[in-house]
C-alpha cells in the first residue's frame, strides 16, 4: 500500500510532500501523542477493574507496559496484541490466560459500541460524502460473499463445539467458558460507572489526538469539526482492520480529505506526520516494556 500510493506521485509532488514536513508545527505533534498516552494510561486503568471483579490483581505499570507490548505487536499481525496482553498479565501476575483475554474481548466489545456512535455521528454530519466514499472504495459483493462463507464457517463450528466429544472440543469449551466469564465481568461488576467513565476519557482522547494533528499542517488547521469527525472514523477504521494503519491511514486519510478540496500531497503528508509521530512512540513505549517488565516483575 506504500508502494501503491507512492508510485501514483510525481517528483514534483515528493518534493512539495517534504516541504510539508519541514514545515509541520511540531508544538502540535507533541500535544496529539500527549492525548494518545492518556488514553493508554486510561486504559491500563480502566483493564483493572473487569479484572477485580474476577478476583484478580495487576499493578497499573504491568497493565499499561502490556498494553504498549499489545500496540506493538499490532503493528505486525493484526490483532496479535489483544493476545500478548493476556499473556503478559499471565506471565507476571499470573492471571489465567482465558479469564485475561476475556476481559480484553469485553473492552472491545465496548469500544466497537463507541466506534460505531462515531461513525453514526459522523454519518449525521457528513452522510453524502461517507457514503459515497465507502461505495467506491469497498466491494460490496465482496463483503457480503466473504461474511456469507464466515457465517457458514461459524455455524458449523458452533455445532461441533457444542456436540462433539473429541478431546479437542472439550478443551475448547473449557477455555471458552472462562472467556465467557471474563466478557459477563464487565456487565456484572460492581465498577461499571468508573469503567465507563474511562472508555469516555479514552474515546475522548483519540478524537483529541486527531483533532491536535489536524493543526500540524495550515491546509488542515480551518477544517470544520464534521470534516475532522469523518476523517477521524476513517482513521480509526483504518487502524482497526489492519496491522497499526501501516499504509493505509495515510492513503486513506489523504483519499477523504481530497473530498473536500485538501490537496493529496497535503493530504498524504497530514496522514503520514500523524501516523509515524504515533508509531515511533509505540515503538519506544512498546520496547522499553518489553526490557522492563522482566526487572519491574523479578521478585515474581
Amino acid at each position: 500500500m506504500v508502494y501503491y500510493a507512492y508510485s501514483q506521485f510525481t517528483e514534483a509532488q515528493i518534493t512539495e510532500m517534504k516541504g510539508y514536513f519541514r514545515s509541520a508545527d511540531y508544538f502540535y505533534v507533541c500535544a496529539s501523542l500527549l492525548f494518545m498516552k492518556v488514553s493508554h494510561a486510561s486504559r491500563a486503568y480502566r483493564w483493572k477493574y473487569s479484572l477485580q471483579y474476577l478476583g484478580y490483581t495487576s499493578s497499573f505499570w504491568n497493565n499499561f507496559m502490556a498494553i504498549s507490548v499489545g500496540y506493538l505487536l499490532n503493528l505486525t499481525i493484526p490483532r496479535s496484541g489483544e493476545l500478548s496482553r493476556a499473556a503478559v498479565l499471565q506471565k507476571y501476575d499470573k492471571i489465567p490466560f482465558d479469564k485475561g483475554f476475556g476481559t480484553i474481548i469485553a473492552e472491545r466489545i465496548i469500544d466497537l459500541v463507541f466506534l460505531m456512535l462515531f461513525v453514526a455521528l459522523a454519518l449525521i454530519l457528513q452522510y453524502r460524502q461517507l457514503v459515497g466514499f465507502i461505495s467506491q472504495h469497498i466491494p460490496l459483493t465482496q463483503l457480503f460473499t466473504i461474511l456469507g462463507v464466515l457465517l457458514i464457517i461459524g455455524i458449523t463450528g458452533i455445532y461441533l463445539l457444542y456436540t462433539s466429544q473429541w478431546k479437542l472440543f472439550i478443551f475448547i469449551r473449557t477455555k471458552i467458558s472462562g472467556l465467557i466469564e471474563g466478557i459477563l465481568s464487565i456487565f456484572k461488576m460492581p465498577y461499571r460507572i468508573p469503567f465507563l467513565i474511562h472508555t469516555i476519557i479514552i474515546w475522548a482522547s483519540f478524537v483529541l489526538t486527531f483533532y491536535f494533528g489536524t493543526k500540524v499542517l495550515p491546509e488542515t488547521s480551518g477544517i470544520s469539526i464534521g470534516v475532522t469527525m469523518i476523517a477521524f472514523v476513517v482513521g480509526s477504521l483504518a487502524i482497526s482492520f489492519t496491522n497499526g494503519g501501516f499504509g493505509a491511514f495515510p492513503l486513506l486519510i489523504a483519499k477523504i480529505l481530497a473530498l473536500y478540496g485538501i490537496s493529496i500531497t497535503a493530504g498524504t503528508a497530514f496522514g503520514w506526520i500523524l501516523w509515524t509521530s504515533q508509531t515511533v512512540l509505540i515503538l519506544i513505549l512498546g520496547g522499553l516494556s518489553f526490557l522492563l517488565l522482566p526487572f519491574l516483575n523479578k521478585n515474581k
